[in-house]
């Protein structure tokens, strides 16, 4: 259930049970108001249809009616009490019988601002609230404006303590799977007390993770993501705002985000914080540090003035997409390079092979060359020459023809 810090309206689609009678300040006529927010309850959870609808407000208020103030706000020492007023208005056409009550405040994991439950017992500003009143039967169209006294224990610690005052209407339901469950739809106004003393206004981060996500681009970076419990360790309600810081070796590549404002967070609460952090470069190894700047609430000062506090972490970034990237080009590289070799060895061993013919094919013709000399074939004579033949053995065959006798 969360307080607004405005006025709050609950509209409840159930029957009422018969209404109790109490003693109760006079009623005042009020005027139906329109507004109305939705029905807390168990998710899931519906409600048969109802007579009319009902809504109801609590607002601070003073003797004579609300006074515009958006929630109650006590500076008070150790042992002191103040008396105030809530009012609380029936916007219905029927009575309307609530169950008030004062309880302790708590700040959700998502940084929200809730109560405990109905059933469990407050302990701190919620267990100092006295009402005149538990069962309150407000007529329609009507307010009553309830008086308590707020009496801060002498043993009480210096600091904020948080809680609320909530009117609310128990009713019964049914859940998606038809049983039957019972919802406690409340609306209040918070309460903000300060108890003097010395203030501490202190911040930790606990369970601090940093996760490294990289892209399947090996032109983008990859991306950063931190995230931390912070716990407010003071006695004062701060907020913050988270930034995330991210370097590589030897401080290369710096960049930093900042996360989104954080809520309240009550003394001894803590929210989880997340801090993304775009385009980071792989550059195998990144030290990511989240700093939380705290910040005061409403516009307080304190004195000392809270400070930061920051968290750092070592965490692995592979590029993977880059180191596949140079491999495919490295292997496409030597692919093309051994690819040019073969072919200059194909033409190589092509030209070789063509010089190599041509060579016998010059041999073949030097050999076959002599025996083609004349056209006929027959040997071929120079001057009644026998080519190869001595002149004197030609002398000696003609002088032989001549003179038989020799």
């Amino acid at each position: 259930m969360r307080l607004p810090a405005v006025t709050a309206v609950g509209v409840v689609l159930i029957g009422l049970a018969p209404p109790v009678a109490v003693t109760a300040p006079t009623p005042t006529p009020a005027a139906p108001t329109p507004a109305a927010s939705a029905t807390t309850g168990p998710a899931g959870t519906t409600s048969p249809p109802a007579r009319s609808p009902l809504t109801w407000g609590v607002t601070p208020s003073s003797p004579k009616g609300p006074d515009g103030r958006a929630s109650l706000r006590y500076k008070l020492d150790p042992g002191a009490s103040v008396t105030d007023y809530v009012a609380v208005t029936n916007h219905s056409a029927e009575p309307l019988t609530l169950t008030v009550y004062a309880s302790d405040a708590f700040t959700t994991g998502q940084g929200g601002f809730d109560l405990l439950a109905g059933q469990e017992k407050p302990v701190d500003v919620g267990a100092w609230v006295r009402l005149t009143t538990r069962t309150l039967t407000v007529p329609a169209t009507s307010r009553m404006d309830l008086p308590f006294t707020l009496t801060v224990p002498a043993n009480a610690t210096p600091g904020d303590h948080t809680g609320g005052i909530v009117a609310s209407l128990a009713a019964t339901g049914t859940d998606a799977q038809g049983n039957q469950v019972s919802v406690d739809h409340r609306v209040g106004t918070r309460v903000y007390l300060r108890v003097t003393g010395e203030l501490r206004p202190a911040l930790a981060l606990e369970d601090f993770r940093v996760r490294h996500r990289g892209s399947y681009n090996p032109i983008a970076g990859g991306e950063l993501t931190a995230s931390a419990m912070l716990r407010n360790t003071g006695n004062v309600r701060l907020g913050g705002q988270p930034a995330l810081r991210a370097t590589g070796p030897f401080g290369l590549a710096a960049r930093t985000a900042t996360g989104a404002p954080l809520p309240e967070i009550l003394p001894g609460d803590a929210v989880r914080v997340s801090v993304q952090l775009s385009g980071v470069p792989p550059l195998f190894r990144l030290t990511a540090t989240t700093t939380v700047t705290p910040a005061t609430v409403d516009g307080q000062v304190i004195d000392p003035p809270p400070v930061s506090v920051a968290d750092s972490r070592a965490v692995w970034a592979v590029p993977w997409s880059q180191l596949l990237l140079a491999v495919a080009t490295i292997v496409g590289c030597w692919a093309l390079v051994v690819l040019r070799r073969r072919r200059r060895q194909r033409t190589a061993r092509e030209l070789a092979q063509a010089v190599a013919a041509a060579r016998e094919q010059g041999r073949i013709e030097a050999a076959e060359g002599p025996a083609d000399s004349s056209a006929d074939g027959a040997p071929n004579r120079l001057n009644g020459r026998t080519p190869g033949a001595a002149p004197g053995a030609t002398r000696s065959a003609e002088e032989s023809s001549e003179d038989p006798e020799r």
